[in-house]
């Protein structure tokens, strides 16, 4: 089906990614990822804010009213949410040649983040919880990792590997954010139907996924059938968030790397960031536990 889509920020990333909502004010983040920069909306007043980093960032796990726990190529950093200063916090990998991605912070209090190539060269990537400090690699070998989120109870994990175009699901301890068992294939679909980049759960286990260039968000079920398709205005949806007080709105960012420019003369709002009009039951974010 199609659905109408808002313009909510009209500054175009080159790679938008990585969207969360914080209810305590009312705000949403995102990250232009190889712009390096950090893209702040308060979605009552329309009040939009942007800062530039030092490094190429993709994730924020909302910690408390003060702080922020960010994700890039360098590391894991606290953020003062007030003066945007950072504070080291912990190294994911030693990997030089690889970037952060794709993450969200499960029920118990965990982060998943994945990790990839610049180049998104194969195999390069992995996915690691991160739980007070301590960073442990869950998931190796994989070429684009995103797709990261967890259902409801927080008894199933999700990712999937855009390379492969392939959604997997795994069983999860719901006290710690870690794997139970090892994956198995959620769905696969062909190329033609999108890459599966960025999803989340809804509160009543559905999973929203942005379909990277097929201009779509997609619904599927638990067990992986697709129960939605909702078209949108831009070939490259990267990622969607629930926002508003209700979480019951769904914002989502877009991209328009790799494009040429024919490419973008006909996408003219790639990169922008939208609100899709569309009914939803969502929840907020978990918090990182420190």
């Amino acid at each position: 089906m199609s659905a109408s889509a808002k313009i909510v920020s009209d500054n175009p990333s080159e790679l938008g990614e990585g969207p969360v909502y914080d209810p305590s004010t009312g705000t949403v983040w995102w990250f232009n990822i190889v712009g390096r920069e950090l893209h702040g909306l308060h979605l009552d007043s329309g009040a939009k804010s942007v800062q530039p980093l030092n490094f190429l960032a993709s994730v924020m796990a909302l910690v408390d009213g003060e702080r922020q726990l960010i994700a890039s190529d360098q590391g894991l950093f606290l953020r003062d949410a007030e003066t945007g200063a950072f504070e080291t916090y912990a190294d994911i990998e030693d990997k030089p040649g690889n970037r952060s991605n794709d993450g969200r912070v499960h029920a118990s209090g965990a982060l998943w983040i994945s990790t990839m190539g610049r180049n998104a060269e194969k195999n390069a990537g992995a996915i690691y919880h991160v739980a007070k400090g301590t960073v442990t690699r869950i998931v190796g070998d994989v070429t684009i990792p995103n797709g990261i989120c967890f259902s409801p109870d927080g008894r199933t994990g999700y990712y999937s590997d855009t390379g492969l175009n392939r959604f997997m699901r795994v069983a999860l301890d719901p006290a710690t954010g870690l794997p139970t068992s090892a994956p198995v294939l959620m769905a696969e679909e062909p190329e033609s139907e999108g890459g599966f980049d960025g999803a989340v759960c809804d509160a009543e286990g559905l999973i929203w996924v942005a379909r990277w260039g097929a201009s779509a968000i997609d619904v599927y079920s638990p067990e992986g059938k697709r129960v939605a398709r909702h078209s949108v205005p831009v070939t490259q949806p990267s990622c969607p968030a629930f926002v508003g007080r209700s979480a019951d709105r769904v914002l989502f960012t877009s991209a328009w790397q790799g494009m040429d420019a024919a490419a973008r003369s006909t996408d003219a709002d790639a990169g922008k960031t939208f609100l899709l009009d569309v009914a939803v039951k969502g929840r907020f974010e978990p918090v990182y536990k420190l």
